[in-house]
């Protein structure tokens, strides 16, 4: 739907007083990217239940019939919000892991993640919050879980060559692809310290761990079950 943005406020030759002219008008596309834009900032700020459809029209200076035409509610916004956000940090994580040794993996996943949250904050605010549109998918949990499929063939290969079992893989990617997403989610608030040396510790810890894995791992203490 075309909508009107702008007015010429020229004034009429030989008249004090302003000339409304000509409107200039968004395409449809263009209008789709600023309610999109508008969305995405507010459900950052606000959240999904503090965001209203009317206030999404108000700062797009559009009618609410507007919003529905695009998206079908705010709900199809809002979908369409997660889904940008959950391809922009999904591709940015798969397509850093360049590297041929396996804690070089470790560095580029963790710094690719710190890297969406530093420079997409807001998005990353919207994927942490629990979505209220999709159950199984749409999700921080399920966006983790794609990312840890990713490295769950490179850890298979590293267990097989170490002699661990390769089917125990996607349990430890969950667990080191979660251990950084949930630290990402630290360092959103407090920024300290610095990205590299939050890079520098989370591989720390996942790599000693690794390097020290027993193959038939035993509980010390008395529960056994």
């Amino acid at each position: 739907m075309m909508g009107d943005v702008a007015i010429d406020g020229s004034s009429n030759p030989g008249s004090d007083k302003p000339r409304r002219g000509r409107r200039v008008r968004m395409t449809g596309a263009e209008r789709r990217q600023q309610l999109l834009d508008i969305g995405r900032t507010l459900f950052a700020e606000k959240g999904f239940e503090g965001t209203s459809v009317e206030e999404i029209a108000a700062k797009a200076g559009v009618s609410k019939p507007v919003v529905y035409e695009h998206f079908g509610g705010k709900e199809g916004l809002y979908a369409v919000v997660v889904d940008r956000e959950m391809r922009q940090l999904l591709e940015g994580v798969t397509g850093a892991l360049t590297a041929g040794h396996p804690r070089e993996l470790l560095e580029q996943a963790a710094f690719a993640l710190l890297d969406y949250i530093e420079n997409y904050t807001d998005g990353f605010r919207i994927l942490v919050r629990d979505s209220p549109v999709a159950q199984s998918t749409g999700t921080f949990a399920s966006l983790i879980s794609d990312i840890a499929t990713q490295v769950e063939d490179i850890l298979g290969l590293e267990f097989k060559a170490r002699g661990f079992d390769p089917k125990l893989a996607p349990l430890y990617a969950q667990a080191l692809v979660g251990m950084v997403a949930l630290t990402g989610q630290w360092w959103l608030e407090t920024r300290r310290p610095k990205k590299a040396e939050v890079a520098a510790h989370l591989v720390n810890l996942a790599w000693h761990g690794l390097d020290g894995l027993e193959a038939k791992p035993r509980l010390v203490g008395h529960r056994k079950n």
